[in-house]
């Protein structure tokens, strides 16, 4: 049986449509229901249900976007930072081993060998290179907690996506977003990205840190000339326009920096855990795209 933290996000209703549709027994606890930040009553929904693994996709990233986060510190810094350190504890404690949705959102740009980042790669964006949102930071300082815990995967999501038309489909806000800014970027297809992580706990791969996005990159413009030429009707095909530099676009669209980064998936890849290549992904979702 699967213990799930964080069910009612983005993140989390992928792994419960995962379980759903796969007949994986899993309990979703509610925040609501049971404090399941404090680490005691953590620790007696563990002894209570005996769960097999845990998944944590509870986290904070603000709303509409990471800018919120800006505004929030301790909000950010308690859901991002803390509580996973409290996890690692109870589950050290317990012997539990689980998993922690992380991001890739600490880096930038793409690796001096332009493969994309590794897992070994240190961030260069988080607090230490004081560059980043303060989402990111956050992202980051947390892999340097987790680090310590004895049987734990981190899952670094990168910009999810799917074929519905939801706020936080990066697909969907090209779509609905007045001007982008064209960049190259790793992405997640996030029901992709739930199997993936599930199947790290089934194949029983070593435990770490593992870049979860479909293998490959994808600039922007790449992307709506993808959009433009899809044959499925509900799929918004407009005059897209484009910031000139990512100046104009910190001027007038964000206030906290964006990461753009381009991440390497061979790890994962190699430990038999596959995603599809990101333009076949991309394609797929349009194909079938619903809003």
């Amino acid at each position: 049986m699967i213990l799930l933290l964080g069910g009612s996000g983005y993140v989390g209703q992928a792994f419960k449509k995962f379980f759903q549709e796969n007949n994986i027994t899993f309990k979703n606890i509610p925040r609501s229901e049971r404090d399941y930040t404090q680490p005691e009553i953590l620790k007696q929904i563990i002894t209570e249900l005996k769960p097999d693994f845990l998944v944590n996709c509870a986290g904070y990233t603000g709303k509409p976007n990471v800018d919120a986060c800006e505004l929030h510190k301790t909000e950010t810094i308690d859901g991002n930072v803390v509580f996973p350190g409290k996890i690692m504890q109870v589950c050290n404690e317990l012997q539990l081993p689980w998993g922690h949705v992380s991001s890739g959102c600490i880096y930038e740009g793409n690796s001096p060998d332009d493969k994309g980042w590794k897992e070994t790669d240190e961030p260069n964006f988080d607090f230490r290179h004081n560059n980043c949102s303060f989402y990111s930071g956050t992202k980051a300082l947390a892999e340097e907690i987790l680090v310590e815990a004895d049987n734990c995967y981190l899952w670094r999501l990168r910009v999810p996506f799917n074929n519905l038309a939801d706020k936080r489909n990066i697909l969907n806000k090209w779509m609905t977003y007045e001007k982008l800014l064209d960049v190259d970027n790793s992405l997640s297809q996030i029901d992709e990205f739930a199997r993936a992580c599930y199947q790290c706990f089934e194949k029983k791969i070593p435990f770490g840190i593992y870049n979860m996005t479909n293998p490959g990159f994808i600039n922007t413009r790449e992307a709506i000339e993808m959009i433009k030429k899809s044959a499925t009707s509900n799929v918004v095909k407009k005059d897209y326009q484009f910031f000139a530099s990512e100046a104009e676009f910190m001027q007038t669209a964000a206030k906290a920096p964006r990461s753009s980064c381009v991440l390497n998936s061979d790890k994962r890849e190699a430990a038999g855990v596959h995603m599809t290549e990101v333009h076949e992904a991309i394609a797929a979702s349009l194909r079938d795209w619903r809003n």
